[in-house]
Parts: C-alpha cells; structure tokens; sequence
C-alpha cells in the first residue's frame, strides 16, 4: 500500500549507495545547512578522494538527502560527519545510513567506531545510542556558539569486532 501511495505522490524512497567524489559539491551544499559551520567542495572533494574514507549518500530521485563519512586508521574509523535533509528527517534514513556504514567498516576490518556530537543534539545522540554507541569522554565547551553557551561533546565509541 505505502508502495502505491509513494508512486501516486512522487515520493520514493531514498536509494543508498557509496559516496564518491563527484558527490562532493551535493555534500557540501548538505552539510552548509545542517551546522554551524559547513566544509567546502574542494574539502569534501579532498576527503572523498582519500582511500582512509568511507563515505555513504541516499539519494531520492537526482537529489541528495543524505550523507555520512568515515576516516579509518589503524583498525579504528571516527565518523566525521552525517547529515539529513530537512524534507527527509524523521523517517529513519539516518538510521538506515549508519547501519549501512558500519557494515562497510565492520567489512573493512574496523574494529571500533568512534565519533563526538553535540550532548544537545537529542536526535543524534538517540540514533547513536539505539546504534549501540556509548560515552567514553566529554569535551566540555567544544561546540562554540555566538548565539548561547558553548556546549559539551560527547565522545562516543562502538565496538564492531
């Protein structure tokens, strides 16, 4: 049924597949509306073209509504980033992206994953712990905030072996 009316409406459901970089400027224009401080193409493009990255999308017809990227060193990966767009949040595709991830990683050797998000970030930090995530460390005052008071990372860690 939820096949026919997403066909009726035009809404299908994201396709995930691996990054690469001609995603990069999609990424970028992602990331600038979902922080405080988005990276560049040419950064996104430095990373995608690193072989330590792993990187994931979905995207829903010709458009990309979601990203995450890894760096992998030495049996470990830290997430860097992940990012949905606003007209696609709410639906468990960040959900779907991780898990998809840490496949790729666990299937690369990695080991253990690590990652920090904004202890504000109540979205975020409920996908990270129904992923099996758990604090190891807090970095107090790591977010800064013109508007308001800096806030605190939570450094996260998942075992994968």
């Amino acid at each position: 049924m939820m096949k026919v009316l997403n066909r009726l409406f035009g809404r299908s459901e994201p396709v995930l597949s691996e990054a690469t970089r001609r995603d990069a400027g999609a990424m970028a224009t992602l990331h600038a509306v979902s922080f405080r401080r988005g990276w560049s193409d040419g950064e996104f493009e430095r990373l995608l073209a690193d072989r330590a990255m792993v990187a994931h999308r979905a995207m829903q017809g010709q458009a990309l509504v979601g990203f995450i990227i890894s760096r992998m060193a030495a049996g470990e990966a830290e997430i860097l980033s992940v990012a949905v767009a606003a007209s696609a949040r709410g639906r468990g595709l960040a959900g779907a992206m991780l898990h998809l991830h840490l496949r790729r990683l666990a299937g690369l050797g990695t080991r253990a994953v690590f990652l920090e998000v904004d202890e504000n970030n109540v979205p975020a930090c409920r996908l990270y712990a129904n992923a099996g995530f758990h604090e190891v460390a807090r970095r107090a005052g790591y977010y800064r905030d013109a508007a308001g008071p800096d806030s605190t990372a939570l450094v996260l860690r998942r075992d994968l072996a």
